[in-house]
């Protein structure tokens, strides 16, 4: 599914240089654009000791403009043709969306092979790398500010849900795509799997991308994606802030459980708070029940039973009361292959079987997320 929601510059379509055009159209104009060699200069040759992050489709690193704005800039990998897709659909989501929990974008460089895009540098990097990262450069994060990030992200969701036109699902909400200013407040990047879902749209079919460990299953298996798949990878990211322990890599017990597994056997146990971070002092206990029981309404199986972005704002807020009877056993995706995004390859089918010694929860067990089959359709909607 293409689509497009910017308009022609018309100074830029008076360009002769040809490489500052896209299969989409032109670039918006709100998008500054910068020379390759305007970039190369503010990373100091994109020295290492500017890399700030990377990823499956390449590498961020920070920046000093010439007027000393620092900035953080992503370089696409030449080699990755899905990766100038997703480039494209980047700029396409947030050239013209604001908001304080997302960031924000300042421009981009589509020079030659070069495919960058600029963003607002955030002092304190990503969520992943201050809760999940290694102990030695771990920040340290009371209560108020774990509390802060959660609510915050769910804010920045919340807009993509429910205010931008047309909605927004996201589709990788995960800690490394949550980053953190000097004071902590949590912004939404990475808009490079995002999708658009008009109103009039109940689901879309789409091949599956993503990150396991922050998967729904009925995406992950069916390929039907709504706004509830956001909604279980934010559940799960709930867990990881809390817990300080990341939802693909930490096991527990003779089973191995992971996180949402864990989480919910001591649910039942009554036994909840033994998943909050021992790195967690003095916290609030009720706030903390009630944010970790908020992540299990988020990751319920059925997706239909997962509430809105809205809802969750309010549950976690404290503004209704939370009706624990109405809550169902969570929906996990266990595999081998932790491949964090899809390869576009599907040769081989997948098939999901309960776990032995799990009767309260529904476990899937898929061995190769990537080699389910799944087609891409149009948009229809009910």
């Amino acid at each position: 599914m293409a689509f497009c929601c910017f308009g022609a510059s018309k100074s830029l379509m008076k360009k002769k240089d040809r490489s500052l055009e896209h299969p989409s159209g032109s670039i918006d104009s709100n998008v500054r654009l910068f020379s390759y060699n305007a970039l190369k200069s503010a990373t100091r040759n994109f020295h290492p000791e500017n890399r700030v992050g990377g990823g499956g489709f390449g590498v961020v690193y920070k920046g000093v403009l010439r007027d000393d704005t620092q900035v953080a800039i992503k370089s696409l990998s030449a080699q990755s043709k899905q990766g100038t897709r997703e480039f494209l659909t980047e700029i396409d989501m947030i050239s013209n969306i604001k908001h304080p929990n997302l960031v924000q974008l300042i421009g981009c460089c589509i020079e030659g092979n070069n495919r960058m895009l600029v963003y607002e540098y955030l002092e304190n990097n990503s969520l992943a790398n201050a809760v999940l990262g290694p102990k030695a450069k771990r920040i340290v994060l009371d209560w108020p500010k774990r509390a802060l990030i959660c609510l915050g992200t769910a804010q920045g969701l919340a807009f993509l849900h429910e205010e931008a036109e047309p909605h927004i699902v996201h589709r990788d909400i995960k800690a490394s795509n949550v980053l953190l200013d000097k004071d902590f407040n949590p912004k939404i990047g990475d808009f490079g799997l995002a999708k658009l879902f008009p109103d009039n749209v109940t689901h879309i079919s789409t091949r599956v991308a993503g990150t396991m460990g922050y998967l729904a299953p009925e995406y992950a298996l069916l390929g039907q994606l709504t706004k509830k798949a956001d909604i279980y990878s934010f559940g799960v990211l709930i867990l990881e802030i809390i817990s300080g322990r990341s939802s693909s890599k930490a096991a527990w017990g003779e089973d191995m459980m992971v996180l949402l597994e864990w989480t919910w056997k001591l649910r039942e146990e009554d036994r909840l708070l033994e998943i909050v971070d021992p790195e967690l002092d003095g916290y609030p206990e009720e706030e903390v029940l009630r944010f970790i029981k908020v992540a299990l309404f988020c990751t319920q199986a059925t997706s239909q039973q997962r509430p809105s972005m809205k809802l969750i704002l309010e549950m976690l807020s404290n503004e209704i009361m939370l009706d624990e009877k109405t809550l169902t056993a969570p929906g996990v995706l266990k595999t081998s292959n932790r491949n964090s995004r899809d390869s576009g390859d599907s040769s081989h089918s997948s098939q999901g079987r309960k776990d032995k010694g799990s009767s309260s929860s529904t476990f899937i067990t898929s061995t190769n997320i990537n080699s389910i089959p799944l087609s891409m359709t149009q948009m229809q909607p009910r």
